[in-house]
């Protein structure tokens, strides 16, 4: 086994000699940075914003997840504990939004519920994106996150002993590894693939989606008492709904993801305007259940791109002192509801390799950081790749889209079933000794 990467402080505690540079300051950024922290590593991270986001999208974790968490710092569990919930319901019923002509029909689940599954296999606990990192990021030491720092370049000589990182700002640092966190569009992939690379860039998806937020007696008054008082979903040709209640039941939470055959014309802006009539179009040909319910969004509507690397996946994870993690490395439409859940097997990952990590010569340093993100990424890129491809087909699957199922409700729970359990069914103990196993190989070979 190789030699430990740190030494005890005169107070006692663990100190590491590696600094670590982690682009970004987002959930997944600010998450290693507390596992590299607590196990005594320099961290810096560089955020692009000039402060904390306000709120937010709303995340969910697994089980799985949650389980990386406890073991990367169980600060981050806490954290995760303090701001978010449990899923409150034992399944999720999805129904056809299409065939019924009548809301009456629409109600009868005989008839319109396609297909069933229960909750307590993902076992989700959601959060406000904005809370959750808020908490996390008040458990870091002062000092360790600075904002306004937009990466422009790096450099990574083998012949120095740091990698140089480049601001906008002017400014330059220096760090032994760079973790790039920085997101969908992340400018670190482009410097690490070359801006020509058509992985270098996610790409439209193909989907959109827009959001509503109703009154609940008039959700009620479209989709009846039953449905609005839980989480369900509908499906339907090129669309689909997501809806729940919030705010203790008083207003009626509703996304609409479409299929959009055009090109994305809007560069890497992800938010464009749209209208109600627009999604109304979408959907003139559905039942009157749907069309009520559309008809209750407000006139003016933000239309959200959903990006991701499903087109173009990346063919290495890490070159060099430098490696991308999260969303720069695999960025991932929202239709199994675990691309955030990735970023966390990848941080467990990353913090526990780079402990491993001896110093010493800097040669011999830079050969075992080396060898550890090399062996992050080889653990990491089957199991998060498959996720991005097979996301977006789930995307097609509840639009109809998707050939092998189409509108057959009981083969659509099929394939529901077989791809979350890649997810949920997952051995992290198993990926961890793959990890170390891999590690030791390469830095003995």
């Amino acid at each position: 086994m190789a030699a430990s990467n740190k030494a005890a402080s005169s107070n006692g505690n663990v100190q590491c000699s590696l600094r670590v540079a982690i682009v970004g300051g987002g959930i997944i950024g600010i998450m290693t940075a507390l596992g590299l922290s607590r196990r005594g590593f320099q961290v810096t991270v560089y955020e692009r914003a000039a402060t904390w986001p306000e709120i937010g999208a709303a995340f969910a974790f697994t089980r799985v997840a949650r389980d990386c968490m406890e073991r990367l710092d169980p600060r981050v569990l806490e954290s995760l504990a303090r701001v978010g919930q449990k899923s409150p319901h034992d399944k999720v019923r999805y129904w056809d939004g299409f065939h019924p002509r009548t809301k009456e029909a629409a109600e009868q689940e005989k008839d319109s519920v396609l297909f069933e599954v229960p909750e307590k296999n993902m076992g989700y606990w959601a959060c406000i994106r904005g809370h959750f990192l808020l908490d996390m990021a008040a458990r870091l030491p002062e000092g360790v996150v600075q904002f306004g720092k937009r990466l422009v370049d790096y450099n990574d000589n083998e012949e120095s002993e740091s990698v140089v990182l480049r601001f906008a700002d002017g400014s330059t640092t220096k760090s032994d590894v760079v973790i790039a966190c920085d997101g969908v569009h992340s400018t670190a992939r482009k410097v690490f693939l070359g801006a020509e690379n058509p992985a270098a860039n996610a790409s439209y998806s193909h989907k959109a989606m827009y959001r509503a937020m109703v009154p609940m007696p008039d959700a009620i008054n479209a989709l009846g008492t039953v449905k609005t008082h839980v989480q369900i979903a509908h499906m339907g040709p090129n669309a689909h709904i997501v809806s729940f209640p919030v705010n203790n039941a008083q207003i009626y939470n509703v996304f609409l993801f479409l299929h959009d055959p055009n090109e994305w014309n809007h560069g890497h802006t992800m938010t464009v305007a749209s209208s109600r009539s627009e999604v109304l179009g979408a959907v003139k040909d559905w039942g009157p259940h749907i069309k009520e319910i559309v008809g209750l969004f407000p006139e003016t509507l933000s239309k959200y791109a959903i990006f991701d690397q499903a087109d173009n996946p990346l063919p290495s994870y890490a070159s060099g002192r430098v490696c991308l993690a999260g969303d720069a490395a695999h960025a991932s439409s929202p239709f199994h509801g675990a691309g955030a859940c990735m970023g966390v097997e990848d941080a467990l990952v990353l913090a526990e390799l780079l402990e491993r990590v001896a110093t010493g010569s800097v040669s011999q340093k830079q050969r075992n950081i080396k060898a550890a993100l090399q062996t992050y990424s080889s653990v990491r890129i089957e199991r998060s790749q498959w996720l991005v491809k097979s996301s977006r087909e789930m995307g097609d699957l509840y639009e109809w889209r998707l050939p092998a199922t189409g509108e057959n409700g009981a083969k659509c729970k099929a394939e529901f079933e077989r791809r979350s359990k890649i997810i949920w069914d997952f051995d992290v103990d198993g990926m961890m000794a793959e990890a170390r196993k891999n590690y030791e190989y390469s830095i003995n070979a």
